[in-house]
């Protein structure tokens, strides 16, 4: 054999035995798991105790991957959110290989004891995990290792309940090592926030309170003092279902609302009126302490579901106080002093015509009474109307001075006149008592417009409301579409 012959084949023999060498580290006697599974316990024994990397210098790859499970709950006081998920971490041991055929097989699970593992963490975990632990972990023939397992997390969540029950919420999770920097360990996502989101909706096992709306992915990094780590911070974009709100609080208080609207209809002197009212409030109090557990206990901010309520109650407790007012108007106005000038203009020209009441006209007709003196016994009294510039005008007969003495009244004639003084008298006090005096009337102008202006906030207050309510549910359920 010449030297050119035997050039090639020493070539053949060196490139097989590198191939062999980089693609098969593992030799395997025969293809049985015990064959297999004594070569990887004499290989992993001293590379788990290091990152598995050809270099020191060179970074581990970890893609990660999660499944949302379930969504246990959301706790409003603690500002924690707690769910299940399905975490998968992916990376490779460099140097490790074996052939499919010689050992059998094309992936072994083997016990997380053999292998270097990940010190990856939740940043906002927030309770220990308190899911089953899975003793496996897949590796493949070209040195990838595929660890699957539950995690059951509970991780701070900074809620914004201004909006409840039709608020959304964005809760992360932060992926990342504890210990090693973005030098040693580098994060990348697996799936895309389709993906998840896609296969998260195909495995939810929970339709309670909160709904998966959406998922976003930030791949980051953590600059503190001591270094730099990489993270992949997950946006789990929550929704919660209004109908249980909406049909245990929202309906029940605006039915109550309706109705203590519908009283301005009663007579404001009724005194059912200050009863009805009386019986609402008591009843709203009742419900509101009832469902007090529905509502949630805030830190920051007041939903905006309690302030109706709170207005709700102050329309219904101003409407008894304003009730209570217009009755003592009704019956005792006509003891009170002359209204104020400043409240007559204010009330009477100004808030009057804002609720459609213009003041009533002061009527300019007066009668005068002529009450002749007791001495005069031969004057007739009689009751004179005055209309307008009328001047006051009374037909007398004068009267012939007698030339002889007057005769001696008659006992019958001076019980007469004294039975028509009795009349006069009582005649005037029963128009004073019907007609009633001017300051009573502009009291009661005054209880009237202040009735109408609160049937007026009333109708104000409930139509805000509405669209209010309306155009945030509307908004709530675009994020479910």
């Amino acid at each position: 054999m010449t030297v050119s012959h035997i050039k090639p084949l020493v070539l053949m023999v060196i490139f097989f035995t590198f191939f062999n060498g980089c693609v098969a580290v593992l030799n395997c006697t025969s293809p049985t798991p015990d064959s297999l599974f004594k070569g990887l316990e004499n290989y992993l024994s001293s590379k788990k105790l290091i990152r598995p990397v050809s270099k020191f210098s060179d970074p581990l790859r970890i893609n990660i991957s999660i499944t949302v499970v379930g969504i246990l709950g959301v706790d409003e006081k603690a500002q924690t959110l707690t769910t299940f998920l399905w975490q998968v971490l992916e990376w490779d041991i460099a140097g490790l290989s074996w052939d499919e055929e010689e050992c059998g097989a094309e992936k072994v699970s083997l016990p997380r004891e053999m292998l270097w593992l990940p010190d990856v963490h939740i940043a906002e975990f927030m309770d220990e995990n308190k899911s089953p632990q899975t003793p496996y972990v897949y590796l493949y023939n070209t040195g990838h290792v595929f660890d699957d397992k539950p995690v059951r997390v509970v991780s701070s969540c900074m809620l914004e309940i201004y909006n409840f029950p039709f608020d959304v919420q964005n809760c992360s999770l932060t992926f990342g090592s504890y210990l090693h920097f973005a030098s040693e360990i580098r994060m990348f996502s697996a799936m895309t926030p389709e993906q998840i989101l896609s296969e998260s909706k195909d495995v939810l096992e929970t339709n309670g309170e909160w709904e998966l709306s959406s998922v976003h992915v930030v791949r980051s990094q953590l600059d503190l003092d001591v270094g730099r780590y990489s993270q992949i911070k997950y946006e789990l974009i929550l929704r919660r279902r209004p109908t249980l709100y909406v049909v245990n609080l929202l309906v029940p208080s605006c039915f109550l609302v309706a109705v203590d609207l519908v009283s301005f209809l009663l007579p404001p002197q009724s005194v059912d009126r200050s009863s009805f009212k009386m019986t609402l409030i008591l009843g709203y109090t009742v419900f509101l302490l009832i469902m007090n557990d529905l509502l949630p206990i805030t830190g920051d901010q007041t939903p905006l579901i309690n302030v109706f309520f709170s207005i709700s109650l102050a329309l219904m407790v101003t409407s008894l106080l304003e009730t209570v007012f217009i009755t003592n108007i009704q019956f005792s106005s006509s003891q009170y002093s002359a209204v104020p000038h400043w409240l007559s203009v204010l009330v009477l020209r100004y808030l009057a015509v804002a609720v459609c009441m213009p003041p009533k006209k002061k009527s300019n007709r007066v009668t005068v009474y002529i009450n002749p003196s007791h001495k005069d016994s031969t004057t007739h009294m009689s009751p004179i109307t005055i209309t307008g510039n009328q001047s006051i005008s009374e037909d007398k007969h004068p009267m012939k001075s007698p030339t002889q003495p007057a005769a001696p009244p008659e006992p019958a004639l001076e019980e007469l006149r004294k039975l028509s003084r009795d009349l006069t008298a009582i005649r005037r006090q029963v128009d004073k008592h019907f007609q009633g005096s001017n300051t009573a009337e502009e009291w009661q102008m005054i209880g009237a417009v202040i009735d109408r202006l609160l049937f007026y906030l009333y109708i104000l207050f409930i139509a805000a409301s509405f669209i209010t309510i309306s155009g945030i549910w509307i908004w709530n359920n675009s994020y479910a579409a």
